[in-house]
């Protein structure tokens, strides 16, 4: 933007001496011209001017600027060296300095592998600490073993940023061009209930879309419903049998999922509904006014019930289902024909991609798609239409090679280019029960998600009253309120604090636990921490007062342990960004409650007399980093999609 600002400023004078250089152009043609440059200018101006008081308003990532700083060392140490390895870690030990550079080691190979010198990563990482460029956040370096640089960071700097964060409150650092992110999750199906294998994509979806939002990115959430196919012949051939007048009235359809079952049934056993069914599909499939007008009344039903539980789960989505890319997977068949990469196999159209064994059949012998065509068809409108510079498909790790298939097919034709789009397949494992195989009733019945989430409300009651809490210290709006944050703030939790990746085991004794890294420990050590000024009789104003004018002293050991524990959220959230995995958040969050725990224990807040109970003295400073801490995982709360309460 600065180099634009100085070129459109040379045009502008450019465009006043243009009578010397013995070109007229109309003097109209040219005041236009100017007064779109000076427009121009004046937006650039403006806009750099927002960027960079948003820029002073961010929290600073201090892994981000100590690998600046050494980057900008080892340059000045090995100019020669091409991307010389930069690793740069938050240090394990307080002994070991606040943060660490273990760059020397890499380098020592690199150096005897392409120059055949032979340095001792101890005298490179001396090299590299005295070429360490002036800066406001390192107080000292100390070279120590066999090559690790650790770092001590100056007081004054930790203070200042986290004076910076009380009066800013917590902003996201800087992403640069704002980008286009679409996440496809949820993705239920039509006619069938929610069950618990939907929890996990509708949980690590929306915590997904709530990180990207928060780190200014433009952010369009899709549920792919599974509102298409041949399943419809049936449940339409169904309700024309058992609704006939449904064309005028309404019909009282209650439970889809045994309106579901009964029309299997009869699609299993009776050959004449069969054909109907087969005939209903193509019918449906044509457009015809009736079909669709059923096909509506059932995915309206359906929606019913999907939006109950994104209600209880406060999850936002817009639908755009498998129907939505129907008109366009005609275009999709012959795109891939044109190009010559479609081959007939016994009535098939089907295409293979490098790499993988298995093909995409784009269209059936009967000339139907498949769901390897509005995938396809869905990926293209995602890329061209929405114009997207990441996609990430947050579906289960069953649809992996189906998905990395469809992706490599993308890039095959040339949709995109994966050095300059991202699109990711953010995989997750499945959940599991107490005895260790899939979640089941006693039944053996798959679990209904709305029946998990009741469960879970009830649960959350029972631990709340076990604890007294409906005795003397809750109002019955905020035992209410309560049961509600410790019901779904554990069932989100409990999946979010393990990786993705792998699978879990589903127990409401475990995430009901306040000890431990629960969300029921964090959310009670939040409303502790929120209670501490309160007590103190300390308001809003009186705090956002003294952050402006104490200077929060980090003497005590355990005050400065918690400040650097504080500023290290923005790194947090950038590993997130990068690898998609929200468990480090959790971890992140549980971390900062017992660092929390270990500075209160430790350091008086808030002093009173012993014979009295009467405040003595406020440490004004020490309540800061309480709100600090509070303001840290509060917002960390609301990534994860959790409600905390001011009362517990």
């Amino acid at each position: 933007q600065e180099n634009e600002i100085k070129l459109l400023t040379a045009e502008i004078e450019h465009l006043k001496n243009f009578g010397c250089l013995g070109v007229s152009p109309s003097l109209e043609g040219l005041r236009d011209e100017n007064a779109k440059l000076k427009y121009r200018l004046n937006f650039l101006r403006k806009s750099l001017q927002e960027e960079r008081s948003k820029a002073a308003k961010s929290m600073i990532n201090i892994n981000s600027c100590l690998q600046e700083i050494f980057g900008a060392a080892i340059q000045a140490a090995y100019p020669d060296l091409e991307n010389p390895p930069l690793v740069v870690t938050p240090s394990q030990q307080p002994k070991f300095g606040d943060y660490q550079c273990n760059s020397a080691m890499g380098i020592t190979q690199i150096l005897l592998k392409t120059k055949e010198q032979k340095v001792s990563p101890r005298e490179i990482a001396e090299k590299i600490a005295k070429n360490i460029p002036a800066n406001e956040c390192i107080e000292k370096v100390e070279i120590a073993g066999p090559g690790f640089i650790n770092v001590h960071l100056r007081k004054d700097f930790v203070s200042k940023q986290l004076s910076s964060l009380l009066m800013n409150g917590v902003q996201p650092p800087a992403v640069g061009k704002r980008k286009k992110v679409v996440v496809d999750f949820s993705s239920p199906n039509i006619a069938k209930e929610m069950h618990v294998g939907h929890l996990r994509s509708t949980i690590i979806g929306e915590s997904m879309c709530r990180l990207f939002e928060f780190a200014g990115y433009d952010v369009l959430r899709l549920n792919h419903l599974g509102d298409w196919g041949t399943q419809f012949g049936m449940l339409i051939a169904h309700l024309q049998d058992k609704f006939p007048d449904y064309l005028t009235v309404s019909p009282p359809i209650g439970d889809l999922q045994a309106f579901y079952k009964e029309s299997k049934r009869r699609f299993d056993t009776e050959e004449e509904f069969k054909k109907r069914a087969y005939q209903c599909v193509v019918l449906l499939q044509s457009k015809n006014p009736d079909f669709i007008k059923a096909w509506e009344l059932i995915c309206d039903v359906s929606r019913k019930e999907f939006q109950k539980i994104y209600n209880c789960l406060d999850i936002t989505l817009v639908e755009r289902g498998e129907s939505f890319y129907h008109d366009m997977m005609k275009d999709i068949v012959k795109e891939f024909e044109d190009k010559g990469f479609v081959q007939v196999d016994d009535g098939r159209k089907i295409v293979f991609v490098p790499g993988f064994p298995v093909p995409l059949t784009i269209m059936k012998s009967d000339g139907g798609y498949t769901y390897d065509t509005s995938d396809l068809a869905a990926l293209k409108h995602r890329l061209y239409e929405e114009k997207a510079d990441i996609l990430i498909y947050v579906v289960d790790s069953g649809q992996s090679v189906h998905l990395q298939t469809v992706f490599a097919a993308g890039q095959m034709i040339g949709w995109y280019d994966p050095k300059v789009t991202r699109v990711a397949h953010a995989a997750f494992g499945v959940v599991l029960g107490e005895d260790k195989k899939k979640f089941k009733t006693r039944s053996g019945d798959t679990v209904r998600l709305i029946d998990l989430l009741e469960e879970g409300l009830k649960r959350a009651m029972d631990k709340l009253k076990d604890k007294e809490r409906d005795k003397v210290v809750l109002t019955p709006e905020e035992l209410k309120a309560a049961q509600t944050s410790v019901a779904f703030g554990c069932i989100k939790y409990a999946d979010l604090s393990h990786n993705r990746l792998n699978d879990y085991v589903f127990s409401f004794d475990k995430m009901l636990d306040d000890r431990g890294n629960t969300a029921a420990y964090l959310l009670y050590a939040f409303t502790r921490i929120r209670a501490i000024a309160r007590l103190a009789n300390i308001d809003e104003q009186m705090l956002r007062k003294a952050a402006r004018e104490e200077v929060l002293i980090l003497d005590h050991e355990k005050e400065w342990k918690l400040g650097k524990c504080i500023l290290r959220f923005p790194e947090i959230l950038q590993k997130i960004l990068e690898d998609l995995l929200l468990h480090t958040l959790c971890d992140y969050l549980y971390e900062l409650a017992t660092t929390f725990t270990e500075f209160y224990d430790n350091c008086y807040c808030v002093e009173k007399d012993r014979q009295s109970g009467q405040i003595v003295k406020v440490n004004m400073w020490r309540l800061l980093l309480c709100e600090a801490t509070a303001t840290v995982m509060a917002k960390g709360f609301d990534i994860l999609g959790i409600k905390p309460v001011q009362r517990m």
